[in-house]
């Protein structure tokens, strides 16, 4: 972990087995991601795996490190929102994070990608056992990437205009690719915003803000919240 990041204390999500591509395995554990693993098939086409849990505020960070190295036609970590696409087949090789605009990615060959555009990030990393450190800041609308705990600077600016939840993705061209999840951690800011993030948390077991007894501003709050 970065140790500019203060305050900041663990979160739990994991890798969610029914959101992701057909191609893409989740280890029974649910922290470590294999894509094109079949021993008859090559590569299908481009495989995507998205984290349990959407972020809407706050400050998240997560380490993804490469089990083995990165080759191919494409592997990225990035975010996304629910309508990112995870899956292409039928021998479509692309760089799935942040081919529209529903994601926001990083490749392993050192560029980043939204909106089927790039632009050239840092270098690229090919070595084993490389962690990629990613910092998703929705107070400020920035996403953040680092390299084995180097600071890579900001990669994505906006992203408090997206008005959706931004939930962790990866993704790959290539066989055999193994990606593992590591530590994961949280900043909420403010009392009123841990508040707020609790009880949109258990509006989304069925509950309605209406149903509570609440200052109306407060109501207010939560129901612009639980929207996104």
């Amino acid at each position: 972990m970065c140790h500019s990041l203060r305050g900041h204390c663990q979160e739990s999500w994991e890798w969610d087995p029914d959101s992701k591509s057909p191609d893409a395995h989740v280890s029974v554990c649910r922290q470590a991601v294999y894509f094109h693993i079949s021993p008859l098939l090559d590569s299908q086409g481009t495989a995507g795996v998205r984290g349990t849990k959407g972020f809407t505020h706050g400050e998240h960070y997560w380490e993804i490190e490469f089990l083995e190295p990165p080759y191919g036609s494409s592997v990225m970590v990035g975010v996304g929102t629910q309508n990112a696409l995870l899956h292409t087949g039928d021998q479509t090789f692309v760089n799935l994070i942040g081919m529209d605009s529903e994601s926001w990615g990083l490749s392993y060959k050192g560029y980043i990608w939204h909106n089927g555009r790039s632009r050239k990030y840092t270098e690229a990393f090919y070595e084993r056992n490389t962690v990629i450190g990613v910092l998703l800041d929705l107070r400020a609308g920035t996403l953040t990437f680092s390299r084995n705990g180097v600071n890579l600077g900001v990669a994505f600016t906006g992203l408090k205009k997206v008005g959706k939840a931004l939930y962790p993705l990866v993704s790959s061209t290539a066989p055999e690719t193994e990606l593992q999840l590591g530590l994961r951690s949280q900043k909420i800011s403010s009392l009123q915003e841990h508040c707020i993030h609790t009880i949109t948390q258990s509006l989304s077991q069925g509950r309605r803000a209406k149903e509570l007894p609440l200052p109306t501003s407060l109501l207010c709050q939560i129901h612009t919240h639980a929207l996104l």
